[in-house]
């Protein structure tokens, strides 16, 4: 499963499989307590749409981590010109989604 090799996983992958997972309405909740360390461990080499589909897929299962949120704000803070307008708003909205769930 996923989960075994999770840490070796880089960060499209990370990304990719998150963002899978919440398009199929699946929240594996061991899946995403291992993926939101090993995101946050290598937040740095996440792309600007990775951080998005991160952070979506998280919100879009109802899932948010402190941690994990806190380390792609500071990430897209410093990427920020790097964002297209879907990547800026499906980060947005994920934020908001967590903030309402009570979440970051």
């Amino acid at each position: 499963a996923a989960t075994a090799d999770i840490w070796k996983f880089n960060s499209r992958d990370l990304a990719n499989t998150v963002w899978a997972f919440a398009t199929v309405g699946r929240s594996d909740i061991e899946l995403f307590d291992l993926a939101a360390k090993a995101a946050t461990a290598d937040i740095w080499n996440f792309s600007s749409q990775g951080l998005a589909i991160t952070v979506w897929a998280f919100a879009k299962v109802g899932r948010s981590d402190e941690e994990l949120f806190d380390s792609v704000a500071k990430a897209a803070k410093a990427d920020i010109a790097n964002f297209n307008s879907q990547e800026l708003a499906n980060t947005v909205w994920a934020f908001a989604k967590a903030a309402k769930a009570g979440g970051w």
